[in-house]
């Protein structure tokens, strides 16, 4: 059995000046170090990246598409692309983790209030095993509230509804690389 570790919507066009990301170097340097480990312990890392429409940052011929470049994107890792804020909707991510033997689903990345929560609500309803290390993901300031604070009520969040399915499935990278 192995772990995926599914990176989300890590593209330049959401870490511009005009939508600073909370820690998002620090946020980087975990998910390198954390992705090293899920490959060497035999797992897959999959990038997702979202297509937006024609104007968006984030459209296919536009330089936010790219994912940002201090990712430690390998040759083995899978890209898959989406057009929404859930990684499963019309993408091949199902078909992807169902040709592997998954023991767990660990979820990162960024936009932790849309992204990455449809992903991990959408991963809880097909039944994978899901974790979401609390420092893995990010979101930048929202009118109503500061992207720490987004960040800490998600994680309550998915700790509640996490919990019955594993012990400790919202803890930090690196609590969990050492239990791995």
């Amino acid at each position: 059995m192995s772990d995926a570790l599914i990176v989300i919507d890590m593209q330049q066009g959401s870490f511009g000046p005009a939508t600073p990301r909370h820690d998002a170097a620090g946020l980087v340097g975990r998910l390198n170090i954390l992705a090293e480990d899920v490959r060497a312990a035999g797992g897959a890392v999959v990038f997702i990246q979202h297509d937006g429409p024609p104007g968006d940052p984030h459209h296919p011929d536009a330089p936010g598409w790219r994912l940002l470049p201090d990712l430690h994107v390998r040759p083995e890792d899978t890209i898959i692309r989406k057009q929404s804020c859930d990684a499963f909707l019309h993408t091949s991510l199902d078909k992807f983790l169902g040709a592997r033997v998954i023991d767990r689903l660990i979820v990162t990345g960024c936009a932790t209030d849309y992204c990455v929560d449809t992903t991990v609500r959408s991963a809880l309803a097909r039944g994978l095993p899901t974790i979401v290390p609390s420092d893995g993901h990010t979101t930048a300031d929202r009118p109503h509230l500061p992207a720490k604070k987004i960040i800490e009520h998600h994680n309550a969040i998915w700790s509640d509804f996490l919990a019955p399915r594993g012990p400790a499935v919202v803890r930090p990278c690196a609590a969990f690389r050492l239990s791995t």
